[in-house]
């Protein structure tokens, strides 16, 4: 019952099936809002994409070709921003629903990203305050983030907030094992329950899409970007090297889901405010206080 070799092809065939089932709109649920949710989830993690240059710049019959869509000195603040953004859509979906179970997997959503961006956002403040007493570019750009070269310290202290940075990502993207609000045997499908067809695979499309867009912000901040031997010579090269850091990002997530289990909700929100908040306070102050002696 599998689509293509191995079952290659079978993702293609899910979608397909996702895409032509009839659309039903429950006559209970808040129409418009309903309907427009799904966008609202998936457009934030399309947008991030934006800021984060795939490439190095590269010049072909005189024109250069940029691998990123924006070099805006305010990179890390958008990916903040936009991250925050992607609650909206979970929390109106569950609202519209007038659905119990779908109402408490949005609040159950909305609380932890908002908790655990407070951790992501202090670490990225440490990152640009060593980065700019490294390198003396105090930017918030990821691509002159990228481009900058940095010292072998200063990678090794990015690597000692990489673990906590990857966790609150594990939290933002709500995937195991903090995947609280689509608990199958509390919560039916959480936020998502109401939903079916096109509209429930937006859904789907969006958190995975969400965990591409982690999985590249990672890579852009702690391992180099695009940055690799041999990218002076032959840029494409830079782009490959930015898919394989990613892909095995998106490995590390795929390997925690398959061997971590989920923990309770209480554990979720304790572990947030009792040892990820202070870690990365930490992190920041030590980051601050050697900043300051330097």
């Amino acid at each position: 019952n599998r689509a293509g070799p191995l079952g290659l092809l079978q993702p293609i065939a899910d979608a397909f099936k996702a895409i032509f089932k009839e659309e039903v709109i429950p006559r209970h649920v808040d129409k418009w809002v309903y309907i427009a949710a799904p966008a609202l989830a998936l457009i934030p993690a399309l947008i991030a994409f934006a800021v984060i240059p795939i490439g190095p710049s590269m010049t072909v019959a005189g024109y250069t070709i940029n691998f990123y869509i924006a070099n805006v000195n305010i990179g890390f603040l958008y990916i903040l921003a936009v991250a925050s953004i992607g609650t909206y859509g979970v929390v109106l979906a569950g609202w519209s629903s007038n659905n119990n179970y779908s109402i408490i997997g949005a609040l159950r959503t909305s609380a932890q990203m908002i908790s655990y961006e407070l951790p992501m956002g202090i670490i990225l403040v440490a990152i640009v305050l060593t980065t700019t007493l490294a390198t003396g570019v105090g930017s918030l750009s990821l691509v002159d983030l990228v481009t900058t070269p940095r010292p072998w310290w200063l990678w090794i202290w990015l690597w000692l907030a990489f673990p906590i940075f990857f966790i609150t990502m594990l939290a933002e993207t709500n995937r195991s094992p903090f995947d609280l609000p689509e608990t199958e045997n509390e919560l039916v499908a959480g936020f998502q329950t109401e939903y079916g067809g096109m509209k429930f695979a937006l859904f789907f499309m969006a958190e995975y899409i969400h965990m591409i867009t982690a999985s590249a912000i990672m890579v852009t901040v702690f391992f180099g970007g695009w940055q690799g031997p041999f990218v002076d010579q032959f840029p494409l090269l830079g782009v490959g090297y930015f898919v394989i850091k990613v892909v095995l990002i998106l490995f590390l997530f795929i390997w925690v889901r398959a061997s971590v289990p989920r923990v309770r909700y209480d554990q979720l929100m304790q572990f947030c405010w009792k040892i990820m908040f202070p870690l990365s306070l930490v992190y920041l102050a030590v980051t601050a206080v050697f900043v300051a002696l330097s």
